[in-house]
């Protein structure tokens, strides 16, 4: 796991949290690092504890054990402090339904007693008016859809300046429009100074907001730091398209190149003979052959143009070759053993 940095520079440090339900352990040892200013994605399967941490983070439930600092203060003893600075949308939005979503957040500011009411109704307009609402202020939430009272709850996120924002699922019930706004205004915070911590199994939309991201499974964190640091981890992948798949992956095996991950040619597999042996993996199909480069020069170390010539050398017809990135969804199933949602 990559840290993130010293203290100083981090909105969400957590050290060892966990929580317990009776027998069931929901988290298990979370050892978070959310550098500041970051768009920061929380992934994880349905059940994996993303909402559980995020609700031990704000003080809505009791940690087993371990700590958390929120902006650089303890956690919950601070809380009375910190929370004013954080804005959150935590599992769906709940209003008044009779209540139009202006008087929702009118009364929701009030319940603020650091909240001016002299300013009151410009910062309500201004929230309104941020998420694309204004012109159904006046209407009852009753007749809002899904999509437009998540909206309202990530305006009732702003309605005070906040340096870090916590967003359970922002587009969660959003049409394809909305989820194009949320992600806009994601990124005009963070560009406002503010870190946005996003939960969500939406590749699509971690991949076009977040600049860092941690990957949960069963409770436990298996992996963070940045999107571009998640999705390489080290590993360049090479694929060979050719009419000889056997023997090239015969030559690849002899090579020492190792596993392939879990791309698409990874579904039907041919197991090689030597790789396999070495505790690697050379993937094949069809006329698809993967393999894994090693991560750096040094031992065991082979260039893309020395396979090249030791395929050729072989007597295997190249039809194409390819330098690969393992992609973000490959990493998280790799680490969950889970599909991960492409969809939004």
């Amino acid at each position: 796991m990559t840290a993130a940095g010293p203290a100083t520079e981090l909105s969400i440090e957590t050290s060892g949290l966990s929580k317990r339900f009776g027998h069931q352990l929901a988290v298990d040892g979370v050892d978070l690092a959310v550098p500041r200013g970051s768009v920061f994605g929380f992934l994880g399967p349905n059940g994996s504890g993303k909402t559980t941490t995020i609700r031990v983070m704000l003080g809505l439930a009791a940690a087993s054990s371990g700590s958390v600092r929120l902006l650089g203060e303890e956690m919950p003893g601070r809380l009375r402090s910190v929370l004013p600075r954080v804005g959150a949308l935590v599992e769906g939005p709940a209003f008044y339904p009779f209540l139009s979503g202006a008087a929702n957040l009118h009364r929701l500011d009030a319940a603020d007693p650091a909240a001016s009411a002299a300013t009151r109704k410009a910062r309500v307009h201004a929230a309104l008016d941020r998420v694309g609402l204004t012109h159904v202020a006046d209407k009852k939430v009753k007749a809002y859809s899904l999509g437009m009272k998540q909206r309202l709850g990530i305006a009732n996120a702003l309605l005070a300046p906040r340096d870090l924002l916590i967003l359970d699922e922002p587009t969660n019930g959003l049409d394809p429009q909305g989820t194009r706004e949320v992600r806009s205004l994601v990124r005009s915070l963070a560009a406002d100074g503010a870190t946005v911590f996003v939960s969500s199994h939406l590749l699509a939309e971690v991949e076009q907001i977040c600049t860092h991201a941690a990957i949960m499974s069963a409770g436990r964190l298996v992996a963070q730091g940045t999107l571009a640091g998640l999705r390489q981890d080290g590993q360049t992948r090479i694929r060979v398209l050719t009419p000889d798949p056997g023997a090239a992956a015969e030559v690849l095996a002899r090579l020492g190149l190792g596993p392939a991950g879990n791309g698409p040619a990874a579904a039907c597999p041919d197991a090689v003979p030597g790789a396999a042996a070495a505790g690697r993996s050379i993937t094949r199909a069809g006329e698809v052959v993967h393999a894994q480069l090693p991560a750096a020069a040094g031992n065991g170390h082979v260039a893309p143009e020395d396979v090249v010539a030791a395929l050729v050398a072989a007597g295997v017809r190249v039809r194409g070759f390819a330098l690969e990135e393992v992609s973000l969804e490959e990493r998280f199933v790799a680490l969950t053993g889970e599909g991960f949602d492409v969809v939004q």
